[in-house]
């Protein structure tokens, strides 16, 4: 079993900066890549970013490249999203989840979810 729980949301105002946390526990091999996701009221879950932990797969949407970053502490079993250069569009609750196999980019392919961390960017 894997138990995902994330950290750091909160509100911002646009361009400003908020970093994520995603600490797991459970099978390692039960979350061979980690994956950030986030759904808006009224929106489906989107796919933001994701890694495997040893790093050698990274994705980001096209939305968030180039302002988020991905990264991850092995020895602490968290895995981060630095988010840079926020805008109100960002605004959503953000989902970190594990996957056995590769980083997906859809939800449904992820099989452990953590409840969400909220973020909110003013204008």
């Amino acid at each position: 079993q894997v138990q995902l729980v994330e950290s750091g949301g909160g509100l911002v105002q646009a361009g400003g900066s908020l970093r994520l946390s995603c600490a797991a526990s459970g099978r390692t091999f039960s979350r061979n890549a980690m994956g950030w996701f986030r759904q808006a009221p009224g929106k489906e879950r989107e796919f933001v970013a994701g890694m495997s932990w040893r790093g050698a797969t990274i994705r980001y949407a096209d939305t968030v490249k180039g302002r988020f970053t991905i990264s991850r502490d092995n020895a602490k079993n968290t895995v981060y999203l630095q988010m840079n250069s926020l805008k109100p569009e960002d605004t959503a609750v953000y989902y970190c989840a594990a996957s056995s196999g590769d980083v997906y980019l859809r939800s449904y392919e992820y099989d452990y979810w953590g409840q969400g961390t909220q973020v909110t960017v003013s204008s």
